[in-house]
């Protein structure tokens, strides 16, 4: 099965050669623990090796997502121009000056069927390799026991165009789950991402609880955030 290089430094090594293609991953964790980083990360590995992007951004202005990126040395416009990377607006409901800037967004988060006509829009036009939802527990936040249906009706376009993706999933602090009931049943592979204090010292730390279509590492590894990302250090 061909593998798809996360670009997240020693993890591919974790996976045995990275994720398999057109796998629907849940990259789940709390609050602090890199999981935009990680997302976008992943997209920018894949725009230098010529697979083009999506980064869908339910949690935060287009605005911000370009700058936090550009931190890294990750500046994703010239891709857009070329058409090699879209970024769909799913935050600001086009309300503001977000409808003369963003080619790509969903007006009603309460509409799936708006949010994937988009997505699979945007797929089309670029071609898209790889995708990004950050994240995507804010669209069944209000309607729980809909969690699995969501994910497993994403699954069904993002497999189907042939995209290999991360749908990054929020959970609190000391929740033991994934970001909703059912939904690590409806993805091909589950990346944790923690926070924990040891020490006295906060750790950021990742376990591969499950992963289709390849053998993994079942310990746990440490990782830090540099300046150009994530890197796994034990």
């Amino acid at each position: 099965m061909k593998k798809v290089s996360t670009g997240i430094i020693g993890l591919d090594e974790i996976l045995n050669g990275g994720i398999p293609e057109k796998n629907v991953v849940l990259l789940s964790g709390g609050p602090g623990t890199g999981k935009s980083i990680f997302s976008q990360q992943f997209l920018w590995h894949g725009l230098q090796n010529n697979e083009p992007g999506i980064y869908v951004a339910l949690e935060e202005h287009p605005i911000q997502v370009r700058q936090n990126m550009s931190q890294f040395g990750w500046n994703i416009k010239p891709f857009e121009e070329k058409g090699l990377f879209a970024l769909i607006d799913a935050f600001t409901a086009g309300f503001g000056k977000s409808k003369e800037f963003e080619k790509y967004i969903v007006r009603d988060l309460n509409d799936l069927h708006d949010f994937i006509d988009v997505l699979r829009q945007a797929i089309k036009d670029i071609n898209a390799k790889r995708v990004v939802i950050d994240s995507v527990t804010t669209l069944y936040l209000n309607k729980p026991t809909y969690a699995r249906s969501i994910i497993l009706q994403l699954k069904r376009v993002l497999a189907g165009t042939g995209c290999t993706s991360l749908l990054v999933s929020q959970v609190s602090i000391d929740e033991r789950g994934f970001g909703g009931p059912g939904v690590e049943h409806g993805v091909d592979g589950i990346i944790r991402l923690d926070l924990d204090e040891i020490k006295g010292e906060l750790k950021r730390s990742l376990l591969i609880w499950k992963m289709r279509g390849t053998s993994h590492s079942l310990k746990r590894h440490y990782f830090e955030i540099t300046q150009s990302g994530i890197k796994i250090v034990s």
